[in-house]
């Protein structure tokens, strides 16, 4: 009897071990590996949206710091024109909305 688990063979410690690892192969290929898979996503999911919360910051303080240089006058100006800016885009996104009827 190959696939089974005879005492009376002389290998039959070897049959058992075998049997363990392969129980505990798949337990493991089951359970593990798709936990860690969603844990990878998750982490890199929330490391891109913190780095792209941030360059999105940075980007819009370089913007206003060059439009204060580019635009004569005080720096209110400049945070006008962003104003207007952030305030276009909201507006073009709030009408590309799903609604709900």
């Amino acid at each position: 009897m190959a696939g089974s688990l005879d005492p009376r063979s002389p290998d039959w410690p070897v049959q058992a071990t075998d049997t363990v690892e392969r129980l505990v192969g798949t337990v493991r290929d089951k359970t593990t590996v798709p936990l860690t898979t969603v844990a990878r996503a998750l982490v890199f999911g929330l490391v891109a949206a913190v780095m792209g919360a941030a360059l999105l910051v940075l980007l819009a303080v370089g913007a206003v710091r060059a439009l204060d240089v580019a635009i004569p006058g005080d720096v209110w100006r400049a945070h006008l024109v962003i104003g207007i800016l952030f305030t276009a885009a909201g507006l073009f996104l709030w009408s590309k909305r799903n609604r709900k009827d």
